[in-house]
């Protein structure tokens, strides 16, 4: 053996990195890309007009699985350039005062003028099943077939007053989508009325005459909320009824101070199914757009609602990350178990799990 190939006991081989730790590497930025081209396509697919990677993108940022968080977020920066383009309105009234006729009457009509119409129906979940029939796409036939229209129920789920808890971000996607108008429909019921209201610029409440629902909307809440109150039905033998009612919601607006927007809330009648009227609540979100437009209200208010959301996203995803905190998902169950037995009260297992989120 030659003096250069002789080996001391304290010579060591050469430490080769092992491959796979590169290749891991690698791969996790191929995934992080494909990830972010994956975003920005689907964006560009949106602006195209695409309807079935609209549809897609919705469902993803519906999605409650955690590893769908991080492109649905990166999706909506997207499509935030594209946005706020649009009059977005809100719709609500009890169940069978006929939300989905007149809606589809309404969307017929500004097609019909040039407009394209995305509506964003929230059908109920069942508390038992969990379960909904997101119908709405049977009952708006007509508007259902134009190219010009995109309508997409989601369930209510857990969400406030039966609101899908993402329905403000499917109106960023709806907009980037190019959809001048914006419907959102309420299920019209609990607090409804109230999450609706945080989103949309024009508020409009479907009232039904000569069911004892004149009374019901006489509420202070629900007036203060309305930009309009439209007597729907009026048709028929209910047109005077219809009449009336009116008369009555326009004696009762007349007690109330006027609004931050400078907007008298206006009442009108209408029939959905005979299309009558569609025409006048159109022109009178019209002038009640130019109005808020020229003193700048509509701008304020949109800026409001995004401080509103703000908090709303932070209380949501605080909400979330207790859930799914490992140590309060074991001791939750073992503290229901507790409180089944009678052994702790509701408000000690509650500040118990509180304090092991805080500490941990």
């Amino acid at each position: 053996m030659t003096e250069s190939t002789k080996h001391t006991p304290k010579d060591q081989p050469i430490q080769k990195v092992p491959p796979s730790t590169n290749l891991n590497a690698i791969n996790r930025f191929k995934r992080k890309q494909k990830k972010m081209e994956s975003a920005v396509q689907m964006t560009q697919d949106i602006v195209n007009g695409n309807t079935t990677v609209l549809s897609k993108a919705i469902t993803l940022i519906e999605s409650t699985h955690q590893k769908h968080f991080k492109l649905a977020q990166e999706l909506i920066e997207q499509c935030l350039p594209y946005a706020n383009n649009s009059i977005r309105i809100g719709i609500t009234g009890v169940p069978g005062v006929g939300k989905s006729t007149f809606i589809e009457a309404l969307g017929n009509l500004l097609i019909k003028q040039g407009k394209k119409v995305a509506v964003l129906a929230i059908d109920p979940s069942s508390s038992i099943s969990g379960g909904s029939i997101l119908g709405d796409k049977t009952r708006m036939e007509s508007l259902v077939r134009s190219d010009h229209a995109f309508i997409r129920p989601s369930p209510s789920g857990k969400s406030l007053g039966g609101v899908a808890q993402k329905t403000r971000e499917s109106i960023i996607l709806c907009e980037a989508a190019g959809y001048d108008i914006i419907i959102v429909e309420t299920v019209g019921v609990g607090q409804s009325e109230t999450a609706v209201h945080s989103m949309v610029d024009f508020f409009l409440l479907l009232k039904l005459a000569g069911a004892g629902d004149e009374l019901q909307g006489i509420k202070r809440g629900i007036i203060e909320m309305a930009d309009a109150i439209v007597i729907n039905k009026a048709d028929g033998d209910n047109i005077n009824r219809a009449k009336h009612a009116k008369n009555q919601f326009n004696k009762a607006l007349h007690l109330y101070p006027p609004t931050e927007s400078n907007w008298i809330p206006k009442v009108l009648t209408c029939s959905g199914l005979q299309h009558e009227g569609i025409l006048d609540i159109w022109k009178l979100i019209k002038e009640y757009v130019g109005l808020t437009q020229s003193n700048q209200y509509f701008e304020h208010r949109r800026k409001q609602q995004n401080e509103f959301w703000l908090i709303q996203t932070i209380e949501d995803q605080l909400k979330n990350a207790f859930y799914e905190h490992p140590k309060v998902h074991t001791t939750l169950q073992e503290l229901t178990t507790q409180l089944k037995q009678n052994k702790i009260t509701p408000f000690a297992a509650a500040h118990s799990l509180l304090n092991l989120y805080k500490d941990s």
